[in-house]
């Protein structure tokens, strides 16, 4: 019989799997200076409150023209006091013109009244005014409520780019919705009365520094 070969087994190799070894995991470490004491993660670090400064109260005197957000320009027409509660209330009175209204406002709510522009704030508004209104893409119901906004907070630039806006360069009731006309005269009163206070002009005169700044084309009548 023939001999059977022998077959040698061939021996196995052994691979060394690699072993993925854990990323070191970093550990937020802070020093506190007043204790000089290491704190972990899982500690929390103190939060101090940070006092107010005391505001100091500005004083109005009569006849001083003021700023109250809602209404536009006003006039300090008395200083009075009453006593509600047995506790004594001194307020200002503010009269505003324009909707023959008289506002009270106490003097520790003053933070509500704001005292007229300055001049170099008034030549700003004109730079504003000078400039290309922007065009916004959103949906109308929500710029005019952005609009309606910026007239009541009370700051002249924002009541500035509100009018330069919504200008269309013309007096032509159709080339305006309703409501845009409505936010445009509202913001140009508003504009045009603390020009008339801060400059110290007549209502034509500051309407013409506006217009000129606007490019309005202007559209007189002769009433006769």
């Amino acid at each position: 019989m023939p001999k059977r070969k022998k077959i040698k087994k061939s021996k196995k190799v052994k691979v060394a799997k690699k072993v993925k070894t854990p990323k070191k995991t970093k550990v937020a470490i802070k020093v506190t200076e007043k204790k000089g004491t290491i704190s972990g993660p899982d500690e929390k670090p103190e939060i101090k409150k940070i006092k107010k400064q005391a505001t100091e109260k500005r004083i109005y005197n009569l006849k001083e023209f003021v700023v109250y957000p809602k209404h536009g320009v006003g006039k300090i027409i008395a200083i009075e006091k009453a006593t509600i509660g047995e506790i004594d209330i001194q307020f200002y009175k503010v009269f505003v013109e324009k909707e023959k209204l008289t506002l009270t406002v106490p003097i520790n709510q003053q933070s509500k009244l704001r005292p007229i522009s300055s001049i170099n704030q008034i030549n700003k508004c004109v730079s504003i005014l000078k400039t290309k209104p922007k065009i916004k893409r959103t949906m109308w119901s929500r710029r005019a409520q952005e609009y309606d906004q910026k007239i009541n907070s009370g700051k002249i630039y924002e009541l500035a780019e509100v009018v330069k806006d919504l200008n269309k360069n013309t007096d032509i009731i159709a080339d305006q919705s309703y409501s845009e006309r409505q936010l445009f005269e509202k913001a140009y009163e508003r504009l045009k009365t603390e020009f008339e206070a801060v400059l110290n002009v007549s209502p034509d005169e500051a309407q013409k520094k506006m217009d000129k700044a606007l490019g309005r084309t202007q559209i007189f009548e002769n009433a006769q």
